[in-house]
């Protein structure tokens, strides 16, 4: 039996992989790639490599056996239709008599545009009989975090979102979730709802990078519209941008509060703070 991870070696992938060498030995870990160079390194500590690509159906077959547990990481090509991509693997781990599919969603009150090829991704999954956890991501510090320059910049923070909250987490403790559906018992056809212990919003958010750079940064509420504008201008294709936009709207309806505590319960630890995350982000 493998613990299989596909898209090991994107942002949440790597965490997955780097918290399962901690946990289980690393022959029993298979990270499926779509460039081998990329995985030379968990190659080398010995993870088992598998090519497959989610636009080449029989890069699949014959990739899961029986019994193993699959984390279906969902794809970040929003122009391929990725609802077909994931119903690849699906197919291909129903084929093979996988003991359990865990896949990478969104959390179930998000109606942006973002979160369509992740309710079409659980329909499948559930119409397939694979035995399943839906891990519903919230949305990450990183999204923010990774996203400094601008902000230090202009000395503001910009978002289409009002005063909603958002109830965000770092990667590496969804990442600690997923590992806990993967390695433990009884996870089986659940739905986790995940996101961090603290709601905060982009005023406090704004708050914090000013404590924590010693400059005044403010909060600018802007349209949509305007939003949309500014990441095309920053060189994100118009749907891409308008995808992105779209989820401050669901923000400031709330739907990015997730009060679960589903996440610090499966992860057994409270949820980074962010920030902690913000620090790490001016570190680098």
């Amino acid at each position: 039996m493998s613990i299989v991870v596909t898209g090991a070696t994107g942002h949440l992938g790597r965490h997955v992989v780097e918290q399962l060498l901690e946990k289980v030995p690393a022959e029993q870990i298979t990270a499926v790639v779509r460039n081998a160079e990329k995985a030379a390194d968990l190659a080398a500590r010995g993870v088992k490599i598998a090519l497959a690509d989610y636009n080449a159906p029989a890069s699949f077959d014959g990739l899961f056996a029986a019994g193993d547990k699959v984390l279906l990481i969902s794809g970040n090509e929003f122009d391929k239709g990725r609802v077909q991509q994931h119903k690849i693997v699906i197919d291909a781990a129903k084929a093979a008599g996988v003991a359990l599919l865990a896949y990478t969603s969104a959390p179930g009150g998000l109606t942006a545009a973002l979160a369509d090829d992740h309710r079409g991704t659980e329909e499948a999954l559930l119409a397939s009989g694979v035995p399943y956890a839906l891990l519903r991501n919230g949305w990450y510090h990183e999204n923010y975090t990774e996203n400094l320059a601008p902000v230090l910049e202009h000395n503001a923070v910009l978002a289409a979102a009002g005063e909603g909250r958002v109830s965000s987490a770092a990667r590496a403790d969804y990442a600690a979730a997923a590992v806990a559906v993967l390695t433990g018992e009884g996870h089986e056809n659940q739905t986790y709802e995940l996101g961090g212990d603290v709601a905060w919003s982009f005023a406090e958010y704004a708050a914090e990078l000013s404590r924590q750079t010693g400059k005044e940064i403010g909060y600018s509420p802007v349209s949509v519209e305007a939003l949309t504008g500014i990441l095309v201008g920053a060189g994100l294709p118009e749907p891409v941008a308008a995808n992105i936009a779209g989820v401050d709207t669901s923000i400031e309806k709330g739907e990015l509060v997730v009060s679960s505590g589903d996440l610090s319960r499966l992860t057994g630890r409270p949820t980074t703070p962010l920030s902690e995350a913000i620090a790490v982000a001016l570190k680098g």
